[in-house]
């Protein structure tokens, strides 16, 4: 029996969360696809809304399929070490990662605003192993729902802190880093120019959404509270999955990786909060 389609009433950046999951679809039909999200794909089928008015550009999905494999990376490195560890998504819009990344061990938290962990209910259960969080990530009294969670724990924000102001984003850290001592926080940060030019973009105009920070060195995290340690920062250029584009792309990477604005316009960074 064919399902009825969901029609989708979300605004502003709860929108923009339909961007990477058209991404991870759409890669899907390549022959040789940086991931191949089967479940994303499943999605977009039921969904109800008119993706072309995203526009968006072949870049932005190379780009942000390249970050979910990454993301994908770390998670399972970490599960490899910490099977029955504490994972937490923030931000975690409409992305399948817990299904691409997880052999049913892991407690796993999907956070995201009420309205769309709603619709994230309407294609996923939850189970004993997978709750869903519905609640702003500013609003801590998220952080109740896991009280008495102990062990390793892994935070990852993919496409979220650019959404939030500086103040947030360093409010938020310090009580991560006070909740969970010793959590291992993933999250990809633009240069603050990057910052500014993303407002032309096709994708953020059609959805009204406004992005605020950036910030152009990594480290100056660190000062924001002792325990705070930058443990890597990771570049696009530096993906194994670039191998898998055309030659146009290849190079472009390839100068992109010569130049450390360009280099540094979008990267993800991995800290440690003790």
């Amino acid at each position: 029996m064919k399902k009825d389609k969901i029609r989708i009433t979300l605004d502003n950046e709860k929108e923009t969360l339909l961007v990477p999951l058209l991404c991870k679809a759409r890669e899907r039909e390549k022959e040789l696809p940086i991931l191949s999200d089967h479940v994303a794909a499943r999605l977009v089928e039921r969904i109800d809304y008119d993706f072309s008015a995203l526009k968006i550009p072949k870049k932005t999905q190379v780009t942000l399929c390249i970050r979910a494999k990454q993301f994908d990376n770390y998670t399972r490195a970490f599960l490899d070490e910490h099977p029955s560890a504490v994972v937490i998504h923030m931000g975690c819009g409409l992305d399948t990662r817990y299904f691409r990344v997880t052999d049913g061990k892991v407690a796993w938290y999907d956070l995201d605003y009420p309205d769309v962990i709603a619709l994230r209910r309407q294609f996923h259960d939850e189970t004993d192993r997978y709750r869903l969080i519905p609640s702003s990530v500013m609003d801590f009294r998220w952080l109740d729902n896991l009280a008495g969670k102990s062990g390793p724990v892994l935070i990852i924000a993919e496409g979220l802190f650019m959404y939030l102001h500086v103040e947030e984003v360093r409010s938020l850290i310090i009580r991560l880093q006070q909740r969970f001592p010793g959590c291992l926080l993933i999250f990809d940060c633009f240069s603050a120019h990057a910052i500014k030019r993303m407002a032309g973009h096709p994708s953020i105009q059609k959805t009204g959404a406004e992005v605020h920070w950036g910030i152009d060195d990594a480290r100056e995290i660190e000062t924001w509270n002792k325990g705070i340690t930058l443990l890597e920062e990771w570049y696009f250029t530096q993906s194994d999955e670039i191998r898998k584009l055309d030659h146009v792309y290849r190079i472009l990477f390839k100068f992109a990786g010569l130049y450390p604005a360009a280099k540094k316009a979008h990267r993800i960074v991995a800290f440690r909060l003790n």
